[in-house]
Order: C-alpha cells, then structure tokens, then sequence
C-alpha cells in the first residue's frame, strides 16, 4: 500500500515524508533528537561507508558534501547523533560520546568499520555497547533484510535513548528516519516518536516496517551500557 506523507500510524507516533529542514521548525514539544544523519558521499554497504577518490577537479569526495549539523544543533535538545566522528569539527567539543562496537572477530578484516560513534550531550561519561552487526552475523534482527544502507539495530538505537536519559514517554524525534529504527524502539520502550524521511522509496519502507511493527508488540530485554 502507499502511504500518506504524514502518516499517524498510532498514538504518539507521527511519519513525515518530507525535508527535515522544513518540518523541524513547525513541530512543539520536543524532548530528544536520535538520529543517523546522511554524511559522506559514495557509500558502498558491501564494503565500507568511504570509498575515497577524488572528482574531476581532484578535490576528495569527503570535500564534497560535508554535513551540516547546525540546523539540528540549534533545536537546543538532548541529543544522539551518530557518525558525527565524521564531522566532528562542525559539532561542539563533548568529552563523552557514544560507542557502538559492532564486530567480535578481532584481526579480521572486514572491509567496513567495525566501531561507530555517535556524539551525545546527555552523558557525562563514554559509554559502550558491544552489539554484534555484520552481514548475516548478528545479535538481533536475524535473518531479516535491511531496508536501507544504514540501517541501525533497533536494540542499539533503544540503548543509546536510554544511555541518554530520554525519559519514558518522551517524543523523540528522528530528522534522518531511513529505516525507521529509531521510531521501533521508541514503539517498543514506550516513548513518543517523529520520524521524518525525504526519500519517497525509503518513506514507504520504513512505514511499512513500522506498520508490521504495530501488528505486534515487542519488548526488549533492559540494556545496561558500559561506562570507560
């Protein structure tokens, strides 16, 4: 089925297909920004997120399209961003972040990164999550499809809210939504959600795994991070 470009699939939880930049201003009462934003250019799952080279005029790919994080910044909330490693000179200076390390084959050449970080304002001490995540080897969402080239496990992005302190029954919104992971684990924890994707295919996607979502109620095991 199509969706709606916005699409109230249940209480608390509103879809926008949409630009980001366009929404965020008109919305009330937010409490957390978790979001993946798109960074880089040239992204190759199958391998690594930065492939390198260089355009015609021999300036680097990772030149060419820098992201910006001043828009999402400047709504002044808690916040979970990742990948923000790669644009860190852009983001205020923390002394905490957030570590997600995904792979347990140490000396193992993966062909990808095999940690991601996300730049936190909510903690005051890095935290850790050890979440196997790659190709078919996983600790969770076994066997089933990515719907997007980034796509995040629902455990980690729950994990990361709670290591944030986003309080139960907070609306959280996501600006980058891609696969909807962050929308199923405020589903599954009980908080509010904002999703907002402005690819139409990627939209349609993440309603619909949030619609077989809701068919179904989850709930996830209570994550504790590690602190370093």
């Amino acid at each position: 089925m199509d969706y709606p470009p916005i699409w109230t699939p249940a209480p608390g939880v509103t879809l926008y297909n949409a630009d980001c930049l366009e929404v965020l201003p008109t919305l009330a009462g937010l409490d957390a920004v978790i979001t993946d934003p798109p960074y880089g250019i040239r992204y190759d799952a199958s391998h690594t997120k930065y492939l390198g080279g260089t355009d015609r005029a021999g300036q680097a790919d990772w030149d060419l399209a820098p992201y910006d994080p001043a828009p999402i910044l400047a709504l002044g909330l808690p916040s979970v961003i990742w990948g923000a490693q790669c644009f860190a000179s852009r983001m205020p200076d923390r002394p905490a972040w957030l570590i997600w390390i995904k792979t347990q084959r140490d000396g193992v050449d993966i062909r990808q990164a095999e940690a991601e970080l996300a730049w936190c304002n909510a903690i005051q001490r890095t935290q850790i999550i050890r979440h196997l995540w790659i190709g078919a080897f996983r600790d969770s969402e076994s066997g089933q499809q990515n719907i997007h080239p980034t796509q995040k496990p629902v455990r980690v992005m729950a994990w990361c809210m709670d290591a944030a302190r986003v309080a139960t029954g907070a609306l959280v919104v996501d600006p980058y939504m891609g696969s909807a992971s962050t929308i199923l684990a405020c589903i599954r924890t009980g908080r509010r959600a904002i999703g907002i994707e402005r690819d139409p295919a990627h939209y349609q996607a993440a309603c619909a795994r949030v619609a077989a979502e809701l068919q179904q109620p989850f709930l996830l095991a209570p994550i504790q991070p590690a602190l370093v």
